[in-house]
Order: C-alpha cells, then structure tokens, then sequence
C-alpha cells in the first residue's frame, strides 16, 4: 500500500478519473447555487443537483470533483462529534465521480476498485463492500468483477443503503466501501463487524449511489430512463490508511495546523482525550477560513449563526489551551499552507479572513469571559445544592445575555458530569423567538419554484430575444394553473406560462423579472427555472389562452429601462467600491429594480462621508465621459483571462456573457443593461449601512429616480428657507445665525435658573429637620432640568451639614429626582440608592445609584404623586434614624 500525502491523493483521484473520460469540474462553494432546502454544500453531488433533477444541462456526461464539504448544521450535523472521534469534521473533502446518464453500476464499481487497488494499492483483502438488501445485481457485479468473497459482501437495509434526494424524486440503492483497520480497532460488542457495530476498525471510505429510481408522492419507484451514477470518497479518511495513522487528526493534512496550535499555546499535542482542544481548534480553523472565504459572516441567524458557533467553540476551547487572547485568526497561514494550491480562494481572501475571524474573536471574548465566570457560578451552586442538570432558564441566561451557544455549556456539562434541560431551553428560546415571516415567504416562493421545475422539467427552454428588443411574438409551449399543467386557461384565471421565443427578462442574478402583457394576459413576473426556462406569472381578465397558441408579447419597456439603469450603475458602483476602498472588496449580494438598486459587500467599518463622496463622484464622472456599453458572449476561461469579475449568486455555464464599460468595468452578468453610461443620467447614494460583522449595504438611485430625489430634496430646501425667511442660497449663514442666537439665549437662561435656584436656597434649606443629628431635606425646587437640579442640590448640601436631602423637580413631561446622603447618615444605615428606588417608584419611575449618591426620574408629574413620594422619603429616613 502506498504512501501518499493528502495533496497526491486528491490529485491522483482527480487524474484517474480524468483518464476514463471524466470532466475534472472546480468545487462549488459552501453556500449551494439557488438552494433553500440546504444551508451547506454537505456532499459532492450537490452542484450538480439540478443536473439530476433533469433541471439543468451540461456539456459532459461523467465529471470528477474534489469538493469542500461542512457539516454543522440541519440535518447532517458533526460539530459535535469533532475532536471526540478519530474520523469526524465540520470541514471535510469529498472526492466524487459523477455520471448523469452515461455509465452505471458496473462502471461504477469497476472503477472504484481499479483506484483503490491498483492506484492506491490497497490491499485486496482489506477491503468490503455492502450492498442494498434487496439489490442482487450490485452483489453479483462486485463478485464478478472483483472476484471478492461473498462472505464479504453486506446487504444492509434502507436505513444505511438506500439513497433519495427528498421525500419524491430520484433514488436508488447504493453500495458502500469498508477498510478493516485490524483488530486492535476494534470494539467490545458482542458482535464486532460491518452494520453490527460503529467502531474504528471498520472504516467507510467510499459510498457509490445507483440513481436507478423515481420515488412519486405515494412511494412508489419507476425506473429512470438515464440512470446515473454519484459518489463520495473521504480524503481524510483515505489519507490516514494510507498513511498508517490512528486517526485522521493525525494525516498529513490535520497535522501542520495542529503543530501551528502547538507553537500558539506553547503545550504539545497528544493523540488520547488530552488532544480533544487542538482537534476542534483545527478542524474549526478550516470550517471558519473556508466559510469566510465563500463569503459567510458572522451573526445571529442561518448560515452566519453556525459561522458564529463554530468560530466561538474554537474560541472556549484556547482558553482550555491558555490562549486568553485572539488566536484562531493566527491558525490561518496554516490552514492557507496546508490547502491554498487546490483552494485559491483563500489567498484572494485572505485578508477578509484574517480580519474577520479577529474582529469576532475579540467581540466574543469579553462575553465568553463574563459567561465562564457565570457558568462556574452555575456548576459550583448546583455541586452544592447535589444537582445534576442544569436548568433551561439559566442555559438561557447564559446565551441570550451573553451570547454562550448551548454546545459549549454541553461541553462543560460533560466536563463536570452534568445534563442540560435542553426541552427547557427550547422552550425559553420560543417564547423570546418572533419567526422572520419575510423568510417563510421566500421558503414558500422558493417550493413554488421547485414544483414549477418538475411540472415543466420535460420543457426545453425557450429562445430569449430580450436582449434586442422589448416586444416579439411566441407560442404558448406550457401553461400551469394550480400547480397541474393544463392545456388552457381563461375566464379570470391566474397561473404560469412559457413561450418558445420570449423578450421577457427572468428574476437572476438580482434582477427582478419582467413584467407587461402577453396575449390576453397581464405578466406579473417572470422567472427563470435551473433548466434556462423562462416562466410568466399571468393573469387573466377575460380572454383566453391555449398551448400551441401565438400570442403577441411585450414587455413594460419603460419599467425595464429603468432597471437597466440601475443593474449597469451597480457595475460602476462595485468598481468605484474597490478603487476607493480596496481591491480586497467583492460583492456579497445585489437587487436592482426599478425604484434603486442595493449593493451588499465586505468591509469592516462604515465609509466616511469623504469616501462616499469619492466613490459617488467616480460612478458619475463616468456616467459623464459616456462610455460604450459592450456585451459579448465568449468562453468562461477566456472571460476570466480579461480580468472580469462576477457577481454573487450567479451561476456561470461554459459561455459566459462579459459586460464591459469603456474600459473601466468588467463584469460576467447576464442582466439587461444600457447601451452607453451616459443613459444612467445621474447616480445619487442614498444610504450606506452595516448589515453584519465585516459587511455593509449600499442603495442607491439613477436616472428619473435620482431626478425624483433631487426634486424632493429641493422642494425640502425650498419649504425650509421660507420658514427661515430668506432665500434658499442663504439657508446655510440664517440657521448659523438662528443657531449662535440660540446658544447665546440658553446661556442667559443658565445664568437666570442659577441666580434663581440661588435666590431660592435660603428660604429652602431652612425646611430641613434635625432628626438625631443628622439634617434631613425633603423638598421639591424649580429647575428646569437635571443639572440644575444637581447644581441646587450642590448649594443645599453646602449649607447643610451632617445632610440628607432628597430634592424633586417637574422638568417638562418628566419629574427628576435627586438623593445626596452624608457620612454620617450613611453610617446610620440610610443608602441613597435604596431610597430613591422606593420614591421614585410612587411617580411611575426607576432609578438607582451609590450609597452617597443617586438620582431617577418618573413619568407621572401629578402633583399629589410628587407630595407622596417626598412624603415616603422623609418616612424612610426616620425609620432609618429613629
């Protein structure tokens, strides 16, 4: 057997399959293309999950990928499970082999075991296979071809060998491929083998799945007329057989990142449970870089919230190790040295990696201290008290006030031999949870879209003549009315069509669809299905449409102007962006309508009024030198070659339309735009805001929308500069001259308040009665706000000794309280924040402060309420003092 390092593994895998004929495809990103049903890319298949469905054509047959996996969160959830076991991850590779239609069971099965046996050269008796149950030909094939045992063959049931895409859809049976470790990995079940146990000694590395089937609503399976073919190979798991190691923490591939922890904390590695920190900071570490790099940020919801966790869980886990500072930010080089040949993301990221993962590191630090000092206060209460679980309402302390994710209190629970109340928990976190409606609304349009799919899925897509003109004919291809097909529609009916030839835009790459008339219909919206096919949201009053139908179709063309004008001021908005801020800056996400167009981004702080001046300035400068709008269609590698960027979101074939602004923007986008930059008319900013850690939101208008803002913006300077009685270009010297007049007056109502509080002092602190030696005051003054109330209190005190003095004043729809308390009362017993508690109470207010000193104010200004609450106080002051 062979010895190979993770790098020549994932490159040999890559090239054999290449050698059969097999397409080698980049990694698709963590976050999957156009896909609600998943918040990750948890398997190779994924990217090519439309290509399954029958949804989307390639230009090949079979393809090979290496592709980078996460698995923490929904369904297939590892976090935690890392760092315990030899073999679990967040962050893993899967090598995969794809054939959609082509090859089947037994190509798939030939070649699996040509790799591992004469590649890899494993060796033969090592390795078994099991099988569906009730899938005979995959046993006889891996008998035939292999020549394997059939005492070694498995036939496992559903559960673990039978594969479906979702509850309907296609499936089949699949085969997985087991390595015996030997027996010093076994375990101490009575039965140790394959589906007996899940011990280290029997090792799935490779899973091959026959997509032979269609699963419909009622369960039952027809065969597909193009079977095809989706693996998955763990290259951890392969690299630490081949290189004799006891887990895959140890390989080639785990273990630089973990030395680079070792040389962090100073402290050695083990392999044994004294390891457990340095395998969840390394396998953290990878999840955390690649997540950023693909574009996730930190938050409190979805994609970002797992980001958020994992990045926190490696955080506890330093303290474990002594790193009470940022560190993870300094695992990075390694991880970028282990992985940045096969992966160049994380060099053209690297930057917004490092500064993320650091920004977040500190922010948790100060909340994960203050929680691990709660949380010992929980663990040493409950170790007194002899419990053993800790409550849901603490666990909820724990993480809504200081931001403590419940698997870290897991982990410490196991640390001390407690359970959690997670029903508790749950059940707290539901009362606090208001449920986003606007994202079960995208769920369902989302559904919507996927029903459409199939319903159509035997539809070819359509000719789009959009980009040339506003208007044209088409036949009437589909209808769909209630979610069923039909043949036609009329009378009131609202439903979705598709034409052979249509000029209308569908919703991508944040362009909002088309909308206008179609025959006897009017066109809502339009979309655009994963197979290229344009669908038209109708409806219908009065008329009738049919399939086969030629109907007249134009669309609003004044509306799409304007969305163009808005989709090519986001290109020169997102080159204005990087010239001015830095080339590190990409696009997270866009909008355009016809209303504004929003722009989202990476960076770490708002822009400065200066530089939003500069950017904005820049995309109408040249908007102004009227530059040429090209759009040309060429390959993808040869777009690439020019330095075009592409957007967020969108999903690029092999030809690939390049959008080109003189020679100042270029772009891959498939949106409709201007002809020249000078129809842009204007651009204006309108807003720049952050929208979570590390990224901001711009909107922005142009064309007839920046006129309209420019009209109301001086209709506002119009009506201002009538109440100001002057003209609108002395606006700015008459508020200048309101404003000094205005300070100059508050001055001399200072001065009047003081000499009145002043005046007022020597009949006040007369009031005062000695009560066993100590001077109390009990009194409501004039002031017209807190300071000179403090200012007046100041004064009392002054002649007073030996004082306590609780003052009130009305201060417009507000009463204010003050308590001052000497040293001498203090010692007493009375505490200037204990009594303004209860006295500002009675005016519906609250308050506190320090034992001398502490004010509060109260809503309810009644003047029989303000009398009861001086009243309560000089009654809690001779309980104190008598």
């Amino acid at each position: 057997m062979k010895y190979m390092t993770g790098k020549e593994i994932r490159e040999s895998f890559l090239q054999y399959f290449e050698s059969k004929g097999h397409k080698r495809v980049p990694s698709s990103p963590l976050v999957p293309y156009n896909d609600a049903s998943l918040l990750f890319t948890n398997a190779g298949m994924v990217q090519f999950k439309d290509v399954f469905l029958g949804m989307d054509k390639r230009d090949y047959t079979r393809a090979t990928t290496a592709q980078r996996c996460l698995r923490a969160g929904g369904k297939h959830n590892d976090l935690d499970t890392v760092g315990r076991t030899a073999r679990h991850h967040t962050f893993f590779e899967m090598m995969g082999n794809f054939s959609f239609g082509d090859y089947f069971k037994r190509d798939a099965i030939t070649f699996a075991w040509e790799y591992l046996t004469t590649v890899l050269e494993m060796p033969k008796d090592k390795l078994y296979v099991t099988v569906y149950e009730e899938d005979d030909e995959a046993a006889a094939l891996w008998q035939e071809i292999t020549g394997m045992d059939p005492e070694r063959i498995f036939r496992i049931g559903a559960k673990d060998n039978f594969w479906a895409m979702g509850d309907t859809g296609p499936c089949g049976p699949c085969s997985e491929i087991f390595f015996d470790r030997g027996e010093q990995y076994g375990c101490d079940a009575p039965e140790c083998g394959i589906g007996k146990c899940d011990c280290d000694r029997w090792m799935e590395i490779w899973n091959l799945v026959f997509m032979q089937f269609n699963r419909d609503a009622d369960g039952n399976l027809t065969p597909l007329p193009r079977p095809s073919i989706d693996t998955g190979m763990g290259l951890e798991r392969v690299a630490s057989i081949l290189q004799h190691v006891d887990s895959n923490y140890d390989t080639d591939i785990m273990r630089d990142i973990i030395h680079g922890v070792e040389e962090l904390c100073g402290q050695p590695y083990h392999g044994d449970h004294r390891g457990f920190p340095f395998r969840v900071i390394a396998d953290h570490a990878r999840a955390c870089s690649f997540m950023i790099a693909d574009g996730i940020i930190p938050s409190n919801e979805g994609r970002g919230y797992v980001l958020r966790r994992i990045l926190r869980r490696a955080a506890r886990f330093g303290l474990v190790l002594g790193m009470d500072e940022p560190f993870l930010y300094k695992v990075f080089p390694y991880v970028k040295a282990s992985l940045a040949d096969h992966y160049p993301e994380l060099i053209r990221e690297e930057e917004n990696i490092v500064r993320a993962i650091k920004m977040e590191e500190e922010r948790f630090h100060q909340t994960l201290k203050a929680g691990m000092n709660i949380t010992k206060g929980i663990v040493e209460r409950m170790k007194k008290a002899g419990q053993t679980e800790i409550s849901g309402d603490d666990l909820f302390t724990l993480y809504d006030t200081f931001g403590f994710p419940l698997d870290l209190a897991k982990d410490i629970a196991e640390e001390n031999g407690f359970t959690l109340d997670e029903k508790g928990f749950e059940a707290a976190m539901d009362a606090q949870r208001k449920k986003s409606q606007s994202a079960k609304s995208d769920q369902d349009q989302e559904e919507q879209y996927i029903h459409l799919s199939q319903v159509l899925a035997h539809v070819p897509a359509g000719v789009f003549t959009g980009y040339q003109q506003f208007s044209g004919q088409g036949k009437i291809i589909a209808l769909v009315v209630n979610g069923e097909e039909v043949e036609e529609a009329q009378g009131n009916a609202e439903g979705w069509l598709a034409l052979d030839s249509t000029p209308f835009y569908g919703e991508s790459g944040g362009q909002v669809g088309d909308v206008g008339v179609i025959g006897d219909a009017e066109i809502l919206d339009t979309q655009k299905l994963p197979n290229g096919l344009m669908v038209h949201q109708f409806r219908l009053n009065g008329g009738k449409l049919a399939v086969g139908q030629t109907v007249e179709a134009a669309v609003d063309e004044e509306r799409r102007m304007a969305i163009a004008r808005h989709h090519s001021a986001t290109h020169l908005l997102h080159r204005a962006l990087r010239m001015t801020l830095g080339e590190q800056l990409h696009q997270a996400g866009s909008h355009v309508n016809e209303e504004r167009l929003r722009f989202d981004f990476n960076h770490f702080e708002p822009i400065s009024a200066e530089d939003l001046r500069k950017i904005e300035d820049e995309v109408n400068r040249q908007i102004l030198a009227d530059l040429p709008i090209t759009k040309q269609e060429m390959a993808l590698e040869d777009a690439k070659a020019t330095g075009a960027m592409a957007f967020f979101g969108d999903k690029y074939g092999d030809v690939v339309r390049l959008i080109s602004m003189g020679d100042f923007s270029k772009e891959l986008c498939g949106g409709t735009h201007c002809d020249r930059t000078g129809q842009l008319g204007s651009v204006k900013i309108i807003s720049e805001t952050g929208i979570g850690a590390g990224m901001r939101r711009i909107e922005a208008v142009a064309g007839a929308q920046a006129r309209a803002l420019y009209k109301r913006q001086e209709e506002k300077l119009d009506a201002i500069a009538a109440l100001l009685k002057t003209s609108t270009g002395d606006v700015e010297r008459r508020l200048e001259q309101i404003l000094a007049e205005n300070r100059s007056l508050s001055k001399e109502l200072e001065k009047m308040q003081a000499k009145l509080a002043a005046d007022s002092i020597g009949e006040i602190w007369q009031k005062a009665v000695n009560i066993n030696g100590v001077n109390a005051l009990c009194v409501q003054v004039p002031a017209a706000d807190m300071a000179t109330l403090r200012s007046t209190v100041d004064m009392l005190r002054d002649k007073l000794q030996d004082y306590l003095i609780v003052a009130a004043a009305v201060t417009e729809d507000k009463v204010q309280f003050v308590v001052t308390v000497s040293e001498k009362a203090q010692k007493a017993g009375c505490h200037a924040g204990q009594i303004i508690k209860e006295v500002a109470a009675i005016c519906d207010g609250k308050g506190g402060g320090r034992a001398d000193m502490a004010q509060a104010g109260g809503k309810n200004t009644d003047q029989g309420k303000i009398d009861q609450a001086l009243a309560k106080a000089e009654a809690l002051i001779r309980e104190k003092l008598q």
